[in-house]
């Protein structure tokens, strides 16, 4: 199974995205999309009135919104499966080193700040890159080789950034900016267009790429730093490298659509159950398994009631079930 669990998702990351386009208060069938698709390569399979209603729909507001789904799920399953394999630790996850914290913090400063969309988004990234460099730089002040060292300075940084966040939450004004730091946090793909999809996506593919190909310098790093040493593995590059790819990653996607948990947590299991341990099979298979979640999540916050639910809650609530069922399936011994 896990040889073939690569096509696996890829064809289901092309269905979910297939009816994803079909979902919304304005229902397409999928024959009108597959005609939508044949018109738009020169055919004739649509009228002009229903072709240019269609297009409106999809080019307007769904396929950015899929196309966001898709980036910011696979790059937090990245993200999260590269912690998970760099600190041999199963429960790790992207907000491990601060960079959910800091990006939190620097969304609440600019809105706090008044600095508009852009700038919510351009200190939300500062924030996670100076939440994940301050906890570097404790974990260096003591012993930069410590793994331990690291995340207790990613848990100190946490800390720090948590409260700075609850203080300005505390002196927002109770009308106006705190309910907008409250739904930022909750996460949503609501205000995504194809400008900040077209500014995710070249950095999102190149960050999965590296990440794939350090898979198996990753597997070395797993037998611990002197046998990867031993075999010609650069230890310390590769460690804060992967460390501030991943980092990069978590702070963009967060940027962009706030808050998202879990993903980066329970996905990068998934993938193993259905790959096994190898980290270089495991990463570009956590991108997949990670789209395909946050895409499902998406349609339902869409679709389960007239007001739309934000995505961050329904990751929560069916992350906590997947994990569940996840650990049900470790503890029988469970593998594909």
């Amino acid at each position: 199974m896990g040889r073939h669990a690569g096509v696996l998702v890829s064809g289901g990351l092309v269905l979910c995205v297939l009816v994803s386009a079909c979902l919304g208060r304005y229902a397409i069938a999928p024959g009108v999309i597959v005609r939508f698709i044949v018109t738009a390569m020169g055919g004739h399979a649509l009228p002009a009135a229903q072709y240019d209603m269609v297009h409106a729909i999809l080019t307007g507001a769904r396929l950015p919104r899929i196309g966001a789904a898709v980036c910011v799920g696979a790059a937090l399953s990245v993200s999260g499966a590269t912690y998970q394999a760099v600190f041999r630790n199963p429960l790790v996850s992207p907000g491990l080193l601060g960079v959910l914290a800091g990006a939190g913090f620097g969304a609440a400063l600019g809105i706090v700040g008044g600095m508009g969309t852009t700038g919510v988004q351009a200190l939300s990234f500062a924030g996670g890159i100076l939440a994940v460099s301050f906890g570097v730089g404790v974990a260096r002040m003591f012993d930069a080789t410590s793994v331990l060292m690291l995340v207790f300075g990613g848990l100190i940084s946490s800390a720090l950034f948590t409260a700075l966040m609850s203080m300005l939450k505390y002196v927002a004004d109770p009308q106006q900016q705190l309910p907008d730091i409250v739904f930022w946090l909750l996460g949503s793909l609501t205000q995504v267009d194809v400008l900040r999809l077209e500014v995710m996506v070249v950095p999102v593919l190149l960050g999965i790429v590296v990440l794939s190909a350090c898979g198996r310098m990753l597997d070395a790093l797993a037998m611990g730093d002197d046998e990867a040493r031993t075999l010609g593995v650069p230890v310390s590059a590769l460690r804060y490298g992967t460390i501030g790819i991943a980092t990069g990653l978590s702070a963009l996607t967060v940027s962009a659509v706030g808050m998202i948990g879990w993903v980066g947590l329970i996905i990068p299991h998934v993938a193993r159950l259905l790959a096994g341990p190898c980290n270089a099979r495991v990463i570009p298979l956590s991108a997949g398994l990670g789209a395909i979640f946050l895409l499902v999540c998406d349609d339902l916050a869409r679709c389960l009631s007239v007001e739309e639910i934000p995505v961050g809650l329904l990751t929560d609530l069916l992350g906590v079930v997947v994990f569940l069922s996840v650990l049900r399936l470790l503890k029988r011994g469970w593998r594909l």
